[in-house]
Order: C-alpha cells, then structure tokens, then sequence
C-alpha cells in the first residue's frame, strides 16, 4: 500500500471514530462537559490505533491535525490531515519557506485576520489603522497570495481557501507562547 493510499486510509477511519463519538457522546447528567485539552488522550489514541492498523507505521508515528471552526462570518470549516513521520523527515523542509515567510509580518497576519472577520475587500482593508499605505497593503496581499494563505475572489476582494483556514489556524495555535 502505497502512503497516499495510507492516508487517505487513515483520514477514512479517523472520520469513523469520530462519527461513532459523536453518535454516543459520554454525558454524565452532573458532569460538565470536557473542555478542549481536557482529559484523555482521545485525539492522540485515534491516531495511535489508526497508525497500528496502517501495518506498523506507529513505529515511526505520524501527525495529524484537524479542526471545526465557525468565523464571525458565520462561515464553517471542517478539515483534517494526517501524514506519516516517515514522509515528513524525509521531505524538503526548505519547500516551506515561502509560505511560512508570508506569515512572518505583523501587519500580514492582521490582515488574514480581518480577511477571515468579513473584511474582504482592498478598500476595507486599507481603511484600517495601522496597516500601511495602500500600495504597501498589495505588497502584503501579493505576498500571502503568492503562498496561497489567499486568493483573490475578483474586483479587489480576496479570501482565505476553506482548506487552508484550519491549517493557518493550526500554524498560530503552534505557535503561541
């Protein structure tokens, strides 16, 4: 079995553990709900059985990241991803470099995060405190586009792509103190 197919088998089992969680919820009547972060290991153990059952890729381990998110827009996003360890040390992490280089202004990340809150257009943008001129504000909007962390939808407005909303989510969660 090839390591496509390998994670692509993975992500097939993992959406089953959690449908059959959310079809049996442990709810105790005087138990308040478990936060995120609390508790077991449920994610981990998923991944754990799911890397067991891919033939012995548990051995090297694997990574995988997943969320659900609503923005204020009112948009939802579901996303996961799973890669094996293996593949991971043996990429170029060089590859990378752009895209993490997007994410390294200031002024950048505000901007995805006003993107993200509704604020869609150049306009919009440029009328906000603090982000620069306007042709300072393309700069940085060509520069998130360029490592796909945006899209243009047409007529001066842009987007964050559904699949990379978690991601980017992932990558500031990684990254916070």
């Amino acid at each position: 079995m090839g390591l496509e197919e390998r994670v692509a088998e993975l992500e097939r089992r993992l959406t089953a553990l959690e449908t059959s969680d959310r079809e049996a919820p442990d709810e105790a009547p005087d138990r308040e709900a478990p936060q995120l972060g609390e508790g077991d290991f449920w994610a981990l153990e998923g991944l754990k059985a799911q890397l067991t059952e891919v033939g012995g890729a548990a051995d090297s381990g694997g990574v995988l990241y997943t969320g659900a998110v609503r923005m204020p827009t009112g948009e939802g996003y579901e996303w996961q991803y799973g890669v094996l360890t293996e593949s991971l040390m043996d990429a170029d992490w060089a590859d990378t470099a752009e895209s993490f280089a997007a994410l390294g202004h200031p002024v950048r990340l505000r901007l995805l995060r006003e993107i993200l809150g509704g604020r869609r257009t150049a306009a919009e943008l440029a009328a906000l405190d603090e982000v620069g001129t306007t042709g300072q504000i393309y700069h940085h909007l060509r520069q998130l586009t360029g490592a796909g962390w945006l899209h243009t939808t047409g007529r001066g407005r842009y987007e964050v792509p559904g699949g990379r909303v978690v991601p980017l989510l992932v990558v500031l969660t990684a990254a916070r103190p």
